[in-house]
Parts: C-alpha cells; structure tokens; sequence
C-alpha cells in the first residue's frame, strides 16, 4: 500500500480529563488494555492528528495517560470522544479463526451454494457473541448473522469473502 492509505485500527478511546494537569481518561479496546500504549503513535481516524501517549496509572474503567502536548484541563476535556487508531501493520498476528473486526468489514459474504448474500458492513458485540451484520447486494434491510464455526465456516481474507450457512430464517428468500 501507498504511504497514508494503510488500513487503520481503533484501539481506544479519549474519555475526557483526568484531573487538572492534562492528563485524560483513556479507554482500550485491546485484548490487553495496556497494550494500547505499545502502538504510539496513534492517530485519529484520519491519520492525520498524531497523538504520543503514555499510561500513567490504571483506573476506572480504562487508565489515565499523558499525551504529549496537553497540559491542562481543559485541552484534555478538548479531546473527549476522540477515537485512537493505529495502523493495521503495528498490531501482533493473530492465531487462526481470529480476526481484527476491521479486516472483515467489506468482505463479500456468499452462502454454501456459492449465492452472494451480501457484505459485511458492521460487527456487533452485544455480551452474547459476535454478530455480522451484511448488507444484501439489492440493499434493504440488513441482516445479522452470528459469528460462529456453524454459521461462518470459511473466513477467506485473502480472497476477500466469507462463506456463510445461516440458521433457518436468518436469510428471508425471494
């Protein structure tokens, strides 16, 4: 790829200031959350805006942390929402049948017959397990399917689909 056009991860989140003195409350999606500071520098979601962080101390649902530039309250409270990327390269291999939710939004989904059923456009974790969410390719609505071995037997990120075998009902025909 082109420098500025390698695939960017949300690893965490900027959850506003921690204290008085700059430092903000981060928030990790990694499976480590400490991790998170192994990445730096992240980015926004543009990969224009570098941010160089480090972790001070965990607290409360995430840690707080130092980024290089913000010195007060208020700059810290500035960035409150702000989503921290980092580029695809940067993040450790992953054992096989797993999968960074990022390389699988786009993908082609097809059932065992070889019939497209659409392509992914979002991932969901609502507690109970992974959902795809895949967009028909004549639009409408979407349709979620679990993201098991059963229902998902073939993830081909090479070839840039999945194979698909919906429980009863998921897929609505005709």
């Amino acid at each position: 790829m082109a420098e500025g056009t390698e695939k960017l991860i949300c690893v965490g989140a900027i959850a506003g200031a921690y204290g008085v003195r700059g430092e903000v409350r981060l928030k990790s999606f990694c499976a480590t959350p400490a991790d998170i500071a192994r990445y730096a520098p992240l980015t926004d979601e543009t990969g224009k805006r570098e941010f160089r962080l480090s972790l001070s101390r965990p607290i409360k649902g995430g840690f707080s942390a130092r980024i290089e530039g913000i010195r007060s309250k208020e700059a810290a409270d500035a960035l409150r929402g702000t989503a921290l990327f980092a580029p695809r390269s940067a993040l450790p291999a992953l054992p096989d049948n797993e999968f960074y939710h990022a390389d699988l939004i786009g993908l082609q989904v097809l059932d065992t017959g070889g019939q497209q059923l659409g392509r992914i456009v979002a991932l969901h974790d609502h507690g109970a397990g992974d959902l795809l969410e895949i967009l028909p390719p004549a639009g409408g609505d979407t349709i979620l399917l679990p993201f098991t071995h059963e229902a998902v037997p073939t993830v081909d990120l090479a070839a840039g689909r999945v194979i698909a075998d919906p429980p009863e009902g998921i897929v609505k025909d005709g």
